[in-house]
């Protein structure tokens, strides 16, 4: 059987294999090494109210949030593109 891709379409190795984890909008189980990890941050204050503590010079903490998409959501949501198939492998 030919192989399409050497990482086999994860991220890293030496571990065996990976934990699985949800994918946070379909709810679909991938392995941890293959999601696609979005980090946000937001802000707790409301923007104008942030902007006046700012210039007085306190500090505001940003929580993140982190969501994990599958493959098929991360490209639904154009976090990943689809290339062209003489653009999908390099060889170097």
């Amino acid at each position: 059987m030919t192989k399409k891709r050497k990482s086999g379409g994860r991220s890293g190795g030496g571990r065996g294999r990976s934990e699985l984890v949800q994918c946070t909008n379909c709810g679909m189980l991938v392995p941890r090494d293959k999601v696609k990890r979005v980090t946000s941050r937001f802000s707790l204050v409301d923007p104008a109210l942030a902007r006046e503590l700012r210039a007085s010079g306190s500090y505001l903490a940003r929580p993140s949030t982190f969501k994990n998409y599958c493959v098929s959501c991360a490209v639904h949501f154009g976090l990943s593109k689809v290339r062209a198939r003489n653009e999908r492998r390099r060889t170097n």
